[in-house]
């Protein structure tokens, strides 16, 4: 009996010895959203959108002022060539209008395609962190909950953010 409770109390004293799993968490929103790199990438794609919005409503007003002009000369559109040049305006009009729609499609892929690759550089950027400071895991916390509770000691947000940051200065 004597010797059992010997060998248990051994087993209890060596794994207690071993390595304590270290795991820290980091909010996943602030970590991607106060990333200096999503900033410019979103800049960016801000600057390359105004001026889309700009051709846009500087085409639209060309389009809406031809229309004025041409009810002015025609206000019931009497005239079969007043009816013929309003439905080629319109035509003409439907085709920007698609045209722009494939042009605002293609800015909003090569913005998500930016910040897609922005999110793996970042949980690559976490992975490695992970390692070097020996952390066993590093949780994400989110709006749905992955991470309910943890202590403020244990969250790696800042420290990681700052890292990021720190190394996308160095590019």
């Amino acid at each position: 009996m004597k010797k059992g409770f010997i060998a248990l109390l051994t087993l209890v004293m060596l794994s207690s010895c071993q390595e304590q799993t270290k795991i820290g968490f980091v909010d996943n929103s602030k970590l991607i959203n106060d990333y200096q790199k999503k900033k410019d990438v979103e800049a960016k794609f801000q600057v390359e959108i105004d001026a889309f919005n700009k051709k846009v409503d500087s085409i639209g007003q060309s389009f809406q002022a031809l229309a004025a002009e041409m009810q002015e000369k025609d206000p019931q559109m009497v005239q079969k060539s007043s009816q013929e040049q309003y439905q080629a305006l319109a035509q003409q009009y439907q085709r920007f209008q698609q045209q722009f729609q494939m042009e605002e499609q293609q800015i909003q892929k090569k913005s998500q395609s930016q910040i897609d690759t922005l999110i793996k550089d970042i949980r690559s950027f976490v992975k490695d962190y992970g390692e070097k400071n020996g952390y066993s895991y590093i949780l994400g916390s989110n709006e749905a909950g992955s991470v309910m509770y943890g202590k403020e000691s244990e969250d790696l947000t800042k420290d990681i953010l700052e890292a990021l940051n720190a190394e996308k200065k160095k590019d």
